[in-house]
């Protein structure tokens, strides 16, 4: 069995040297301090903290293997890639893993005292009975040092991307009681937390409970109304063109950028769309006009998400956007995000929160618009409705789909409540979704608060696109130059 060690930990020299970091960002530090004591961590905090390091680090320093349970491909392969460039053993098992790769990872575990420090896996992974006898032979090596839960309000039924097969990890503490777990996420409302602490069979008395305020308040939300006849494309173009041309036309600010490895010509951002044909063909559509932008979805080759992934974190000239569905960016490590579009209203308020946020990750002020149309309203209703009635209306896990179908349908009708209100910041809306008391002052960081008046005249005239330009120095629109 496992024992918890008081060793000493130099966590500050392995933040320099390992991740070149001058600094943990507030509660950081306490975090790691916590699992590396043995304790159980829960860690609800926005995009952007840098939870990832809360595991990621303790398996550097501590001894043993760290498994990391996360729900997405493009998540684990960008943080193995990231830490392996640190010269950390990493590995992950995926559907994207080789069979001789994945046998070699194998025998490094079976012997019970793996070189691996962090292991990547699937939930649907650690259902398998063979990967549990590995875990089992580890555990009474004493080298299981921790189980980290990625994402974790996938557990939750009441989870906007609730997986069944994160229902199966309470296998853990039913287990290995004394090995500490670190669960993390960025949305979580009340409900969600404790289905979380109680499927994971987790003790609040004992666990320590860290959350961080919803507010970014670097992030500037907007909602764009359209009208059901509009191509709200022209806006988005003359808007990115004006953030070029602004960038361009100043000397002092491409030199800056080029000191980043950022060119002058490029505003790094992220369109999320519905459909794969509108990721594709939107794509397509900027690249003709000369802006470089790149599909990503899960029915694309393997090879040209990686490409168009790999493109854009490293600011490849014609990777400036990646136009995708809404899987991307979960763990993505690209702080320079300059804006996040929703081309349409998203399924839910949680996944609109959670996309929005990966904006703007080094503190600097970034856009995220929503563009809203009464017809995407009521299309993504009458999707919600389709979905419903294709659920089976007998079995085991009818109650289950029933209640997540309900959440749903919840979550959408308050996020569309947040697209038609314009009578209250936006950031105080996030906040009292989420029941966050804690939100500072917006400081004209919202549609609202920079033009109440306004935005009440664009909602009701619903204006088409051409007007959009006409309005854009009235509305005192958020314009790239004053991120950067």
């Amino acid at each position: 069995m496992a024992v918890k060690r008081k060793r000493h930990y130099d966590i500050d020299f392995t933040l320099r040297r390992v991740f070149g970091k001058r600094s943990f960002r507030p509660l950081q530090r306490e975090v790691i301090s916590a699992t590396l004591e043995g304790e159980d961590v829960f860690l609800q905090a926005a995009t952007s903290f840098g939870k990832s390091l809360c595991y990621q680090l303790p398996a550097v320093v501590d001894f043993g293997i760290t498994i990391v349970i996360s729900p997405l491909l493009a998540l684990m392969n960008n943080q193995v890639a990231s830490m392996r460039r640190a010269n950390i053993r990493v590995e992950t098992i995926n559907s994207t893993t080789t069979q001789s790769k994945k046998k070699a990872i194998i025998e490094d575990l079976q012997c019970g005292h793996p070189l691996t420090r962090l292991l990547y896996v699937t939930p649907e992974y650690c259902e398998g009975d063979h990967f549990r006898n590995i875990l089992r032979i580890i555990h009474s090596q004493r080298e299981l040092a921790r189980i980290a839960i990625d994402e974790a309000h996938c557990i939750s039924e009441w989870g906007h991307d609730f997986r069944p097969s994160f229902k199966s990890l309470s296998f853990f503490k039913a287990e290995f009681p004394d090995v500490p777990m670190i669960c993390l996420t960025a949305t979580a409302t009340a409900r969600v937390r404790n289905d979380i602490i109680t499927t994971l069979a987790l003790d609040e008395s004992k666990m320590r409970m860290f959350r961080m305020t919803t507010s970014r308040p670097n992030l500037h939300y907007e909602v764009r109304f359209k009208s059901d006849e509009e191509d709200h494309y022209s806006d988005f173009l003359s808007w990115i063109r004006k953030a070029h041309d602004r960038r361009t036309n100043n000397p002092e600010r491409a030199i800056q950028l080029a000191s980043q490895n950022q060119r002058a010509n490029s505003v790094p951002g992220i369109i999320y769309t519905l459909f794969r044909k509108d990721c594709e063909a939107l794509a397509a559509r900027l690249r003709a006009d000369g802006i470089g932008a790149k599909p990503y979805h899960a029915g694309l080759p393997h090879t040209d998400r990686a490409d168009a992934l790999a493109g854009w974190v490293e600011n490849r000239e014609g990777y400036d956007i990646i136009v995708a569905t809404t899987a991307f960016g979960m763990g993505i490590d690209k702080e320079n995000v300059r804006f996040v579009v929703h081309w349409q209203i998203p399924k839910s308020f949680e996944g609109f929160y959670q996309e929005a946020g990966r904006a703007g990750r080094d503190g600097k002020a970034s856009a995220c618009i929503l563009y809203y149309g009464r017809e995407d309203r009521d299309r993504a209703a009458n999707m919600m409705v389709r979905d419903q009635q294709r659920q089976p209306s007998k079995g085991a896990n009818i109650a289950a789909m029933k209640q997540q179908m309900l959440k749903r349908a919840e979550s959408l009708k308050l996020l569309v409540e947040y697209c038609e209100n314009t009578a209250q910041c936006r950031h105080r809306m996030i906040a009292n979704y989420f029941a966050d008391e804690e939100v500072p002052p917006c400081d004209y960081a919202c549609d609202w608060c920079k033009n109440p008046v306004l935005l009440v005249r664009r909602k009701e005239k619903g204006l088409a696109s051409e007007e959009w330009c006409s309005t854009q120095k009235e509305m005192g629109r958020f314009d790239i130059d004053e991120y950067d």
